[in-house]
């Protein structure tokens, strides 16, 4: 049905919002705005008010804009072909306004392709299962001024990070209303006083940009310029955005340049020609995904992906953008067997293009915003991921530590007696701990496809169980690095993640799980307090071993620095409590015990030190003072040099 604004007139008015330089820059793939330039935009033109279209189709014969307003006729609204060769085709059509549906029908000058596309820069879509782009304003009145003024230091390297991964569609639903996932606006309500209530310092959201199959999580992404309209429209996203900030929590989000799907409406074949893509496969299609992959070589495409990233920074006042599976960008052979790929200029399997485009990001991300954060998913030894471009680094500000993951998963699936034989998994990461600028990740992907639970990896009985997940945090929160957390492990998700269900939260009427989560709250609170936890995550001088070579009890012990002082962490990762253990201190007095897993109100069996313990002037582990400690079993201490409560004044 034609809306009631109604549009009669067939002719495509001249209008341009592109300067010289715009296209020369886009010609050379180092526009950033094109967002402002690009798409549609409700305008008004010598008095009328319509919307402007402009969409990049170099191979195209004809294209015409088609919707709700002209009844998706085809031949009713056709764009003009800019004279300068840039492939842009634009024009204005009056009275077309704000909530139209609309695409583009495309014919293609080669073998009598056509095709219907939905906007690559559209703001807004219609809700999946329906493909259409909807014409968008993206005013709203933002109050996370406060944030904004502030959020330099919150992302700063010596700052605390706690990270808490977060699928939107899945985190809370609604049972009695047909299991729906809840709406961007109320997740407002609900996840910004939990994540504050928790301690964490920022949320990371899965893609919130429009895909249309919902079970891809987000990461076959369509709409690099559009939140999914699952849960709302763009204003209810900022509204969540603002929200969180307001709380005095900083957004992550999950960006998605490395493939996209094959869907008709999307990027894929989009002219009848190869455009966003390699037209070659072993360079253009990901065998492992079954997706396109960006020809990151082309610098309209580049462009077009620099464009995105700002715009997230730049509209929607995100705060860091987590690039996804950048490895799979860096190499030409990624998941791919000998003779499936093309080696580059120099016979070498790095993608060069891939390596100057990820380099360009991240110049142009801190350029646009120096007080953000870049964050690289790698999971390979590619050098100085996280070091500066004039260095010869990628550029990254920080870079998951999937080494650590891996080791410390690992660890703790074996049986605690067979440990001893793995004590190398727990110290090998510190080797390298420093070599980046490390986010320690208990993500999605390792508690889906069968991997189970983080809370039903570890061994053991039930007890067993939730004492090693709190160890394993424990271990996680002292470690080298900052945070990252996928929701329903802080309270021990019993089943596997599924983006079709809830989390668990009835399981926190089990004390267990509730412990867990008073300890992951706790841990928090202790890891932004305790400067020595978090002030030199990326400095080899905010970590020494005091000793990690009792692999026979499975014990290790060491000291984290920062803030001038030093804060001792042991951990014994055996279900066997260690009574009269020595350990050595760098200095005397009075050493507090201010955290430990088998507390009973954690659901431990409250085995401990009575608040602490004096060090004696008994060198041990190449220190001039030693103290004595009982370790509870699977458990991890954390004491500080202090007072003794004892003899504490008042």
């Amino acid at each position: 049905m034609e809306r009631s604004s109604g549009v009669h007139e067939t002719t495509v008015r001249a209008h341009t919002r592109f300067s010289d330089f715009d296209i020369y820059l886009f010609r050379q793939g180092n526009h950033s705005h094109l967002y402002k330039k690009f798409g549609a935009h409700a305008v008004t033109v010598d008095g009328v008010a319509g919307t402007y279209f402009a969409v990049w189709a170099p191979n195209a014969e004809r294209v015409s804009v088609i919707g709700e307003f002209n009844r998706w006729q085809t031949d009713r609204h056709a764009l003009l072909s800019r004279p300068d060769q840039s492939g842009i085709w634009e024009g204005f059509i009056p009275g077309v306004a704000v909530g139209t549906l609309y695409k583009y029908h495309i014919v293609s000058r080669y073998n009598g392709f056509r095709v219907d596309k939905a906007d690559p820069y559209a703001f807004q879509f219609e809700t999946p299962g329906r493909t259409a782009s909807r014409i968008w304003s993206l005013d709203y009145d933002w109050g996370d001024a406060a944030w904004m003024r502030q959020r330099a230091g919150a992302n700063q390297l010596q700052a605390p990070m706690a990270i808490y991964e977060v699928h939107l569609g899945s985190w809370r639903r609604v049972p009695e209303d047909g299991n729906r996932y809840l709406s961007y606006r109320e997740l407002a309500d609900w996840l910004p006083a939990y994540v504050h209530d928790m301690g964490f310092t920022h949320v990371e959201l899965m893609p919130v940009t429009e895909h249309p199959f919902y079970g891809s999580w987000g990461y076959q992404t369509t709409g690099y310029f559009a939140p999914t309209s699952r849960y709302g429209s763009a204003q209810d996203f900022m509204y969540l955005i603002d929200r969180l900030h307001q709380a005095g929590i900083g957004v992550i989000l999950d960006w998605v340049p490395s493939h996209f799907p094959s869907d008709e409406h999307g990027l894929a074949y989009f002219d009848g020609t190869h455009l966003y893509e390699h037209a070659d496969p072993r360079q253009g299609f990901h065998p492992e995904w079954s997706s396109y992959i960006f020809n990151y070589g082309r610098s309209e495409v580049r462009a077009f992906l620099l464009s995105s990233a700002v715009f997230w920074l730049d509209q929607y006042h995100i705060d860091g953008l987590r690039v996804d599976a950048v490895a799979s960008m860096l190499y030409l052979d990624y998941s791919r067997k000998p003779g499936e790929w093309v080696p580059n200029v120099y016979g070498s399997h790095e993608n060069l293009d891939a390596i100057g485009f990820l380099r360009s990001l991240n110049e142009t991300a801190y350029r646009e915003r120096s007080d953000i954060q870049t964050i690289a998913e790698e999971s390979t030894a590619w050098p100085m991921v996280s070091r500066p471009t004039h260095v010869g680094g990628l550029g990254f500000g920080l870079k998951w530590n999937m080494g650590w993951m891996h080791d410390a998963l690992d660890y703790f699936g074996n049986d605690p007696v067979h440990r001893k034989y793995h004590h190398d998994k727990l110290t090998f990461s510190i080797w390298y701990a420093f070599a980046e600028n490390f986010v320690l990740p208990l993500s999605h992907d390792e508690v889906v496809y069968g991997k189970r639970s983080l809370l039903d990896k570890m061994p053991g009985d039930a007890w067993q169980k939730f004492a090693n997940l709190r160890l394993l945090f424990g271990y996680q929160y002292t470690h080298p690095g900052k945070k990252l957390m996928f929701m329903g492990g802080e309270f021990g998700q019993g089943q596997e993640w599924s983006h079709e269900r809830s989390l668990d939260w009835h399981l926190l009427d089990d004390p267990r799980h509730a412990g867990v989560k008073r300890w992951v709250r706790d841990l928090n609170t202790l890891y932004r307090g305790e400067p020595a936890l978090h002030a030199q995550d990326t400095d080899p001088a905010g970590f020494a071993w005091v000793d990690f070579h009792d692999h026979a009890q499975s014990v290790v012990s060491y000291l984290r620095r920062g803030g001038g002082r030093s804060v001792l962490v042991i951990a014994n990762f055996t279900p066997v409590p260690r009574h009269n253990y020595r350990i050595g201190v760098p200095q005397g007095g009075f050493w507090r015990e201010i955290a430990n897993s088998d507390a009973a109100l954690y659901g431990g069996s409250g085995l401990g030190n009575w608040g602490g313990a004096e060090a004696t002037p008994i060198p041990e582990h190449g220190q001039f003072h030693s103290l004595t400690l009982t370790l509870p079993p699977l458990a991890l201490l954390i004491l500080i040099p202090g007072t003794d409560p004892a003899h504490a004044s008042g």
